[in-house]
């Protein structure tokens, strides 16, 4: 995440800064209005990502004993239930499809 908002910050066309320093802007104004705003995209994927990247770590924190998902996949591996696994990874994958459009559409 901190990668994507670097990136983003730095892709902000020098043009839309220079003229934002040429009408008097602040550093607090750069950042806040000229900057940011820019870089909204970026960051949002860096968020998206980062997010979505946690809720695949589910499964391997039931390794270490933590609930939820992740133990219901856990034990469809240690059990060979195929069904369970199954139904276990689809719900996973619908949080994961409900978080991804829940980002998006802040994005926007």
């Amino acid at each position: 995440m901190i990668r994507l908002t670097a990136l983003g910050i730095a892709s902000v066309p020098e043009s839309i800064r220079e003229a934002a320093q040429a009408f008097g802007a602040s550093r607090r104004f750069m950042l806040f209005q000229v900057d940011l705003p820019i870089a909204r995209p970026s960051i949002m994927a860096g968020v998206n990502q980062t997010l979505l990247m946690c809720l695949s770590m589910v499964v391997i924190a039931s390794l270490i004993g933590a609930r939820g998902l992740g133990e219901d996949v856990l034990s469809a591996l240690q059990y060979a239930a195929v069904g369970k696994g199954v139904l276990a990874g689809l719900a996973i994958l619908a949080c994961a499809m409900v978080i991804d459009r829940i980002v998006q559409g802040r994005s926007k």
